[in-house]
């Protein structure tokens, strides 16, 4: 038996050892929780809880929960490059302020019909409700996999991370694997809203020494109706600009 100590200063005992999501899922919070702070710490849901830890259950309206359900998006939209796209090379696709981008290494540029295509996939891949996996490989073992999946930018990434000798951490949803530390959602059902609003240049690592790579930014919501709130929110501001401007 193992005592946690919830958000509010409540104890709640538990049989055994579990998982931040099997705790969430008993307290009946598991429906909104996308991320979890343990003892102060950001963490996957996936993490298990110890005896006499604190947790906090963070959600969509939280930062960090947010943050978190934004990084899931980010994978959904580079699983659906590569389905559409199988040839085109990853690099970086983190959660943002407002919303996430993934950088990528295309033969050819994405125009306003490629995002409307990649949107497409994402909704897809979201109706699925894919099971996110997290697993751990050795260092030289990582680099070797990212390698053999043609995937540079991540091998260049991972080397860096080796000599530090920690295991390598990657999230697998579906036929889809990145190199990534997280933290995830548990599957990609929650991101019910999802929305890519630009495509623009960028160098990989900010270096015009570097290759140009295309950089896709989108905004995601647990609901349509957050969504449509939050574009009329932006379409208001506009107006207000262009009045002030006229």
């Amino acid at each position: 038996m193992i005592k946690v100590t919830l958000a509010n200063g409540e104890t709640k005992e538990f049989d055994s050892q579990l998982s931040a999501f099997d705790a969430a899922r008993e307290l009946g919070e598991a429906k909104t929780a996308c991320a979890a702070e343990i003892d102060g710490k950001v963490c996957d849901l996936r993490t298990t809880l110890t005896d006499g830890c604190t947790v906090k259950f963070l959600t969509f309206e939280d930062e960090q929960g947010q943050r978190a359900f934004n990084h899931t998006a980010s994978h959904v939209l580079a699983q659906a490059v590569k389905r559409l796209f199988p040839a085109t090379k990853l690099a970086i696709g983190p959660a943002i302020e407002n919303g996430f981008y993934y950088d990528f290494d295309t033969e050819e540029p994405f125009t306003t019909e490629t995002l409307a295509k990649i949107e497409a996939e994402m909704k897809k891949i979201v109706k699925e409700s894919i099971r996110l996996e997290h697993f751990t490989m050795a260092p030289d073992e990582a680099i070797k996999y990212l390698e053999e999946q043609g995937e540079p930018y991540k091998v260049e990434l991972c080397q860096e991370h080796a000599d530090k000798g920690e295991p390598i951490s990657f999230y697998k949803q579906g036929d889809f694997t990145d190199l990534c530390a997280g933290p995830h959602l548990m599957t990609t059902a929650p991101v019910k809203a999802v929305k890519l609003t630009a495509c623009t240049g960028a160098y990989w690592r900010a270096d015009a020494n570097n290759k140009m790579l295309q950089r896709v930014y989108g905004i995601s919501f647990p609901k349509a109706s957050e969504l449509e709130e939050y574009l009329n929110r932006l379409e208001e501001a506009k107006r207000r600009d262009h009045r002030k401007l006229g």
